[in-house]
């Protein structure tokens, strides 16, 4: 009997889509206003959690507690923040008593900025556009995104399948497996990706607000100039920041078009608040600098082994069909149906087995779920290039099509996060899934929990807005002749809705 818990399973997939290369993109800078990736929050628990983590920052960290440079940085978020379209999150921003060059923003609002920042910069638009760049973060999500990928790869394949209950998956406790509150790397830390993204929105709430947008690249030239003279203080930002190739000229090409007439000076008083920071000291009581917490990354499994044993599968088939109309699919009979939000998880009795730790696992089953792009283009292009062991890997050409390039990207996220995992060479193929092109590529390892051969196919098929709908099959070896002939069966009967609505981000039901 299947327990509402967090399950791990066999595998684990990620998202993303079809990749870019870096000198591509340059060309064509777009502005993302809205967030789309994967997350497990929803907006409220951004606000909660930011809250939450802003007492345990402001407890690590020396606060200035300067009444007059608070009302002034605020003054500048409060400008840009009007600018943002969609969500209006409840931005605030204290200054930090460091020389350390660095500014970063929690998820749902709290911002915090180093006075070092503020001295280094040469003017108020400079400074303002490291405040967009961070606000940029907010109004994206990138923060709980970030959460949702590093608990992603713990709670595994089932959390994607809606198999994941109400016990063990609150806000709270996604984020303490992750790294807990506060200084948290798992929402600190941001891919290229998401620094493009802030960059862009950023300039463009820059300009919107009067800042001539161009002061964001000369910023960020001030401290990549800052950087070469003193690398120690601005260590701990370009760690958090990964610097996207070309960031400059994007920046600088973006602020063309928005128009470059806006002004150094909105708020006014720059030269005073500056000097003013240059001549405080740092307080005897609060020398330290802010440190980030490390994500613990996995999550102990027992050391038990566990045994499969389920019936065969039936040759009379049921029909699964989609609440929202989106796909249906005939599966075994005396196999039982997990649905939640897009995701359905198909198993027999015994295919989902409980450790002693309360932790079910996947061991033998069916997914169907839908897919979007995960990770930003240039993260996408680069990740592809790392090892040479995907099916669709060409280090010669430009970036593959969507559908072969998601294909290979769920293939090297499932082999990223079971390392015992491997793509067998030559397995993928061609596939015509309800009247679509499509893929199949075969997986195999031995699996740590059962401490059998595992064989696990990922079926892909193309929807008409550059979507995937992908089945993931998994089961012991020994079970594998039974298990292609069951899925490939379920494949052939897979009819999808092009025209049904799903969201452009795949997101696990809301806790």
């Amino acid at each position: 009997m299947m327990t509402n818990s967090a399950f791990r399973t066999a595998a684990t997939l990620l998202f993303a889509g079809a990749a870019v290369l870096a000198s591509d993109v340059q060309a064509q800078v777009t502005i993302k206003r809205s967030p789309t990736g994967f997350n497990l929050f929803s907006v409220q628990q951004d606000v909660d959690l930011g809250r939450q983590s802003a007492l345990e920052v402001e407890k690590q960290v020396p606060l200035l507690n300067d009444a007059r440079t608070n009302t002034y940085l605020t003054r500048i978020i409060s400008r840009l923040a009007a600018q943002s379209t969609g969500t209006k999150y409840p931005f605030t921003i204290k200054a930090v008593n460091s020389t350390e060059v660095n500014a970063f923003a929690l998820p749902g609002g709290p911002m915090y900025v180093n006075r070092g920042l503020v001295t280094t910069a040469k003017n108020e638009a400079e400074l303002a556009g490291v405040l967009a760049h961070e606000m940029s973060h907010v109004i994206l999500r990138h923060g709980t995104e970030q959460a949702s990928k590093a608990y992603l790869g713990q709670a595994g394949l089932s959390l994607l399948g809606g198999l994941v209950g109400k016990r063990g998956s609150t806000s709270s406790q996604i984020i303490n497996a992750v790294g807990g509150f506060g200084l948290n790397a798992a929402f600190l830390k941001f891919s290229r990706s998401d620094e493009l993204e802030a960059d862009a929105l950023g300039t463009e709430l820059m300009s919107k607000a009067g800042y001539d947008p161009t002061a964001m690249a000369t910023m960020f030239a001030t401290l990549r100039a800052e950087q070469g003279r003193d690398p120690s203080k601005l260590e701990r930002f370009f760690s958090s920041h990964p610097a996207p190739a070309d960031r400059e000229a994007r920046i600088r090409t973006l602020a063309s078009s928005l128009g470059t007439g806006g002004s150094l000076q909105v708020v006014g008083n720059f030269p005073a608040i500056q000097s003013r920071l240059g001549g405080i000291t740092a307080s005897a009581t609060t020398t330290t600098s802010p440190t980030y917490s490390t994500s613990t990354g996995t999550v102990a499994i027992p050391t038990e082994t566990v045994t499969i044993n389920v019936a065969q599968p039936s040759s009379n088939f049921s029909r699964f069909t989609h609440g929202a109309g989106f796909f249906t699919v005939d599966y075994p009979s005396n196999w039982r149906t997990y649905q939640t939000g897009l995701a359905v998880s198909i198993a027999p009795e015994g295919g989902v087995v409980e450790l002693s730790n309360g932790q079910p696992n996947l061991l033998y089953g069916v997914i169907v779920n839908h897919y979007s792009p995960f990770e930003g283009a240039e993260d996408r292009w680069s990740n592809s290039l790392q090892r040479n062991y995907a099916p669709f890997e060409d280090r010669t050409r430009p970036p593959r099509r969507f559908l072969e390039d998601a294909t290979d990207d769920l293939v090297r996220q499932l082999i990223s996060a079971n390392s015992y995992l491997s793509a067998v060479t030559g397995s993928a193929r061609s596939e015509v899934i309800d009247g679509a092109a499509g893929y199949s590529v075969l997986l195999n390892g031995r699996s740590p929990t059962t401490g059998e051969d595992e064989r696990v196919t990922l079926y892909t098929r193309g929807l008409a807005d550059s979507h995937v709908v992908y089945m993931v099959c998994i089961s012991p070896a020994r079970e594998a002749a039974v298990m292609d002939q069951t899925c490939a069966r379920m494949s052939r009967t897979l009819n999808v809705n092009d025209n049904a609505a799903h969201p452009t981000s795949t997101r696990p039901p809301s806790r």
